[in-house]
């Protein structure tokens, strides 16, 4: 899709799907793992002495050892002399700072790497949890979340949901587009304790009906010694839909799906079809044999922002009952006010920023891709 919508390069997008070995065209999977490949430290060389490239490589042993010897006290590697040239020693908690940065920590008398936290040690107190206005987690201490055992009423029937383990078999619902692994693993039933399944008189195969916070989904039941009495899972990989008026995009892992507002916040969602065989330039889309596209959970999930990071709590809260006469496999429900109720809830339990200085988040903390160090302010910090 990247591709197609930018077919003359001019919204820059294409350019990052170019194949490097075969100008203006599109990249093919084996050309980007031997890019890749093409770049591990080490490997080339390697290939290079039993006449393999790269990718043919790693297709023949699947795994390269890059660093020899110890890979596990990574904060133990001592900083180079061009490393500490022009760097100083804090007197007070001998961090090693060069050019206003934190790049290390003396460790008895030897200028390490340490670990990335400020102190550049594994930190028990937190600073920079006190700092944040959470003194009371500042050292590590057991806390009862909105699943545990004294926060569910048993009488009710309300059992902690795990919606995101995963499948050996996929990657998330990104796997969706790789036929033989969709062909392995196309449903995600309820995973459940027989003792609780006695309890409801639930065999594998029967419909349950999984109330959450804000509405329901109805899914089947598998019965397994694999679970924990008192718990049960729903793999998180499958469910993916698309209505009838929608473009066809996937039709490896899709149900088609019918989508329905009550006008008062309540919508429903109902699976028209499963997955079919299908005419395309691979063979294969017309063997399609299986017919579940399993169930759509997540929309049925309350949005649960940990007060203190903002991640999502994914683990639920559902009461178990019986489907009624009407309801169907793949039936989902869902209150939008009930969930913007529950998200103003997990809003009134945190602490705002601004942090330190006017930080809108503490500035040592990792990311994939760190934006501009001004865009960590509230308000613009004066220079």
């Amino acid at each position: 899709m990247s591709w197609r919508i930018d077919p003359d390069g001019s919204m820059g997008i294409r350019k990052h799907f170019e194949s490097p070995y075969r100008p203006g065209e599109k990249i093919k999977i084996g050309e980007y793992y031997q890019y890749i490949f093409e770049r591990v430290p080490g490997l080339p060389k390697t290939a290079k002495t039993e006449g393999l490239t790269e990718l043919e490589y790693m297709q023949k042993y699947g795994t390269f050892e890059i660093e020899k010897g110890e890979s596990y006290k990574m904060n133990e590697t001592l900083l180079t002399k061009e490393q500490l040239e022009g760097s100083e020693v804090d007197p007070v908690n001998d961090v090693v700072r060069k050019n206003g940065k934190d790049i290390g920590v003396m460790i008895k008398g030897q200028a390490m790497v340490g670990c990335p936290t400020p102190s550049r040690k594994n930190e028990f107190y937190s600073q920079t949890m006190v700092d944040w206005k959470w003194p009371e987690y500042a050292v590590p201490q057991y806390l009862k979340s909105h699943i545990h055992l004294d926060n569910l009423d048993k009488s009710k029937g309300e059992y902690v949901l795990v919606p995101t383990f995963r499948l050996p078999t996929l990657i998330h619902s990104r796997s969706g587009n790789a036929k033989w692994l969709v062909e392995i693993s196309n449903r995600n039933p309820i995973w459940m304790h027989p003792d609780d399944a006695a309890k409801w008189g639930f065999k594998t195969g029967d419909l349950v009906k999984m109330n959450t916070d804000i509405g329901y989904f109805i899914d089947k039941v598998w019965v397994t010694q694999g679970m924990k009495p008192g718990v049960v899972a729903c793999s998180h990989h499958i469910g993916r839909w698309r209505r009838p008026q929608d473009k066809t995009g996937n039709r490896w892992a899709t149900n088609t799906v019918n989508i329905e507002g009550d006008g008062k916040g309540g919508w429903k969602m109902n699976t028209i079809s499963g997955i079919k065989p299908f005419e395309s330039e691979d063979k294969d889309s017309k063997r399609i044999f299986w017919k579940d596209g399993g169930v759509h959970q997540n929309i049925t999930h309350a949005v649960h922002p940990d007060p203190i990071s903002g991640m999502h709590c994914w683990h639920q809260r559902v009461r178990i009952e019986k489907p009624g006469p009407e309801e169907n496999y793949g039936d989902i429900f869902v209150d939008t006010n009930k969930s913007h109720e529950v998200y103003k809830e997990w809003m009134k339990m945190t602490r705002p920023a601004p942090g330190p200085n006017g930080e809108r988040r503490p500035l040592w903390f990792k990311r994939a891709f760190k934006p501009d160090e001004s865009t960590y302010y509230i308000d613009k910090k004066e220079e």
